[in-house]
């Protein structure tokens, strides 16, 4: 049995390395990340969405995300599952996310 809370917030630190290629932020400050459940035996379930539906870049996301959650001790598996309603919009994004953008030269 592993520690879920725990695991949990690891997961999410873990899911800061992963960036949409377009985008200079973190998944997880984008707040593409809508859901992560774990399991007592080291399941994760991820409930996420992306910018836009048919981002190119899909599969690498869920890939870059699996292999990221996969480094969390007690972690034995984890499903990425794409959900886009409701749809992701800028107002998702974490203050430090909205931060990162303007350093970037956006407008948010």
């Amino acid at each position: 049995m592993v520690d879920i809370d725990g695991v949990r917030e690891q997961c999410l630190e873990a899911l800061k390395v992963v960036r949409d290629p377009e985008i200079p932020v973190n998944i997880v400050d984008l707040g593409l990340i809508y859901d992560l459940e774990v399991s007592p035996e080291g399941d994760v379930a991820i409930e996420m969405t992306l910018t836009s539906m048919g981002c190119p870049v899909q599969d690498m996301i869920q890939a870059d995300a699996e292999l990221a959650c996969m480094k969390v001790d007690g972690v034995n598996k984890v499903e990425v599952t794409f959900v886009w309603s409701p749809p992701w919009s800028m107002d998702k994004m974490s203050d430090d996310g909205k931060k990162q953008m303007r350093m970037f030269g956006f407008n948010v």
